[in-house]
């Protein structure tokens, strides 16, 4: 998406480094047209500012950090937020303060849903413009990191409870999110393994006993599915 700013100052050059100043982009990346050159006048009588328009591109990375910015302010929460590159070729957005907890919701639901939105807003294109997709992760008081924590240590205390009732175990609703973390601590305990079932905002993970069925027959987690129902 492309801004202008416009900039007035005693010189074309003063009017430049001040649209730089404000913008704290580099030289290279804004591109100056200048709108009116100035007056010096005689003694000073009759001058007039310089007047420079500089047009710059935001990134998605900016728009998705405007947005929860705009979201906080809204809600007239006293909260610091900042932005800066991850290691999943994303870019990371982070919230902390007094009152964050507002904006994570009940097993994070509120906080996928604003992550959602700013991924949303950092892609949205106008009419011919070209740019990668960003990718944008937000986190809220170190939310993402402790609840996976808890996940993880949810999934070893529930494989272990398979292997000593010899009985598989249905987890409650997750997001692919949290899924696949499951999966994950799983996949390195021996003797058991895991399957997700279910549609949309109902869709669990089973962890059951290898020996018991192969991962490729569908019909087991089916009637697992139904007695959980019963």
């Amino acid at each position: 998406m492309k801004r202008e700013l416009i900039v007035t100052a005693k010189t074309v050059e003063e009017a430049k480094a001040e649209a730089l100043r404000q913008l704290g982009f580099p030289e290279e990346e804004v591109e100056f047209v200048v709108l009116d050159e100035g007056k010096k006048g005689f003694f000073g009588i009759g001058s007039t500012d310089a007047k420079v328009s500089a047009s710059y591109v935001v990134g998605g990375g900016e728009l998705a950090l405007e947005f929860i910015r705009k979201v906080v302010s809204d809600m007239e929460l006293d909260l610091v937020v900042k932005s800066h590159a991850g290691t999943n070729d994303d870019i990371v957005i982070t919230v902390e303060g007094d009152g964050a907890g507002l904006l994570i919701g009940h097993h994070g639901e509120t906080l996928d849903s604003l992550q959602y939105l700013a991924n949303l807003v950092a892609n949205k294109k106008t009419k011919g413009e070209k740019r990668d997709y960003t990718k944008i992760t937000l986190d809220i008081e170190n939310y993402r990191s402790k609840r996976e924590d808890a996940l993880r240590a949810l999934a070893r205390r529930m494989a272990n409870k398979v292997l000593k009732g010899k009985r598989s175990v249905m987890l409650e609703p997750m997001n692919p999110y949290e899924r696949r973390i499951i999966h994950s601590e799983v996949q390195g305990i021996e003797g058991v393994s895991t399957n997700s079932i279910g549609a949309d905002d109902n869709r669990r993970v089973v962890i059951f006993l290898e020996e018991d069925v192969a991962v490729e027959d569908e019909s087991f987690f089916e009637d697992f599915a139904a007695e959980d129902q019963e």
